[in-house]
């Protein structure tokens, strides 16, 4: 009997000497861990790098927005290819964070908004439907990102399928996610194309009466006197007119323009989700305030 009783006095230092080691391997992990808190920075974040990016092509493409329609086209479009970019960048080396989130959204709205300022001078006739769409890109993410934050959520893409499955794809689906907003920024892309090109949206102005512009790209015939001020509206119109051919803009557009109406039909779709959201947690906080004073009360 003594024997066994030895082993038994054996085997329990062994795995006291097993949970200290597993204690000081848990210890030495949570001290690397708190080492890497202290000495990472989410400013340089691979995807908020790539976020700064994609701010400098977008002012950049804003340099030659007014009269370089290809060059704009082109940085405006890496800018907006490099969103998928950002997302793959933190999910790969899990860097995902609240201020690349914002940053993400910033960047996107701001973006569209400056495009449609823009195509809104570029066709004055349609000028109040481009601030109508301003409007509703603006105040529906402004008022879904509220709605998430108030209602605790981590996520503003973590929508819910009981709030419509068109928009639960639509943010739960990342290949739906990229092409929606995708062909969406194409459309108006297009349509900026086209304010240098097609007479059917943007008529060249200034034309000598009884003289039709010249059919030569970017040289209409108009007497210099008229336009003493480079800079002017009517320069820069004329500085657009017949600047480049139509057709593949317009392919672009007819394309692209049913996704286009999707994304403003799922803006209108998240707003109402969104007030709705906020009108429950009202309700539900005036609820509680009553009750907390009929509580005080009795």
């Amino acid at each position: 009997m003594a024997p066994k009783k030895a082993n038994g006095e054996a085997k329990a230092p062994r795995a006291r000497r097993g949970s200290s080691i597993s204690q000081t391997m848990a210890d030495t992990f949570e001290k690397v861990d708190e080492s890497l808190q202290k000495t990472e920075n989410v400013f340089l974040f691979l995807p908020n790098l790539i976020g700064y990016v994609r701010i400098a092509l977008a002012f950049a493409s804003l340099q030659y927005m007014p009269i370089h329609p290809r060059t704009c086209a082109l940085l405006y479009s890496i800018s907006c290819l490099l969103d998928a970019a950002d997302g793959w960048a933190a999910r790969k080396y899990d860097q995902s964070s609240s201020f690349g989130a914002v940053l993400d959204m910033v960047t996107d709205r701001c973006c569209t908004v400056c495009l449609q300022v823009f195509l809104a001078q570029g066709f004055p006739r349609y000028s109040m439907l481009f601030q109508l769409l301003i409007s509703l890109d603006l105040s529906s993410h402004y008022i879904h990102m509220y709605s998430s934050l108030a209602s605790g959520s981590s996520s503003h893409k973590k929508v819910d399928v009981s709030q419509g499955w068109l928009l639960h794809t639509y943010y739960t689906n990342r290949t739906v996610l990229f092409l929606v907003c995708g062909l969406n920024e194409l459309f108006f892309i297009a349509l900026y194309l086209l304010s240098f090109s097609s007479p059917y949206l943007s008529p060249s102005l200034f034309a000598p009466t009884g003289e039709a512009a010249s059919a030569q790209p970017g040289s209409p015939k108009v007497p210099s006197s008229i336009l003493p001020n480079p800079w002017s509206a009517a320069a820069m119109e004329l500085a657009r007119a017949n600047k480049m051919d139509s057709t593949f803009p317009w392919v672009l557009a007819v394309i692209s323009a049913p996704v286009m109406l999707l994304k403003q039909y799922l803006n209108v779709a998240q707003m109402i989700n969104a007030s709705k959201t906020l009108a429950r947690g009202d309700i539900a906080t005036r609820r509680k305030a009553r009750l907390e004073r009929a509580r005080k009360t009795t």
